[in-house]
């Protein structure tokens, strides 16, 4: 009998820099010093409202475009919000944002979504913003380490 909790890492990573931080939260959340999580890592397409039924937490990745969420992510949220609504209330989410500028629109409308299906952040968002920097790694790599410690742990 498996008692591994899943963790459900969703990512647009369209760039050499995001597949770098969904590599580095991936690698966070596979510490070898965690044995209570099962890692599922899926692209916006892929997922389906069955894949967030399932998952214990959630974080998701998102890029900004257009200031504003990725249509990838946003069509993902299209496609589960309501198969989603009635299970997965209280859903424990954290979300990380590659962006050029501000992530505030990207930010606005993850919360709202988020919102409406009333999971529960369990972390401050982490926005990378402007020009790309290497401690973005370290701090997607913590992300993943916190929030699966803090699954595996029953913290959250």
């Amino acid at each position: 009998m498996n008692n591994k909790k899943r963790l459900l890492i969703i990512s647009h990573a369209p760039s050499v820099n995001t597949k770098e931080m969904l590599s580095a939260v991936i690698r966070g959340a596979s510490n070898s010093s965690l044995d209570g999580v099962d890692i599922i890592s899926l692209a916006p397409l892929e997922a389906c409202p069955a894949d967030i039924i399932a998952a214990d937490a959630i974080i998701l990745g998102a890029t900004e475009n257009l200031g504003y969420m990725a249509g990838l992510v946003k069509d993902l949220f299209d496609r589960c919000y309501y198969p989603c609504l009635d299970h997965t209330q209280g859903k424990p989410f954290a979300y990380y944002i590659r962006a050029g500028f501000d992530g505030t629109g990207t930010q606005r409308g993850i919360e709202s979504i988020i919102t409406g299906l009333r999971w529960r952040v369990v972390q401050a968002p982490l926005i990378c913003k402007g020009e790309f920097h290497d401690d973005f790694i370290a701090q997607c790599e913590e992300l993943g380490l916190y929030i699966a410690a803090s699954l595996e742990s029953g913290i959250i």
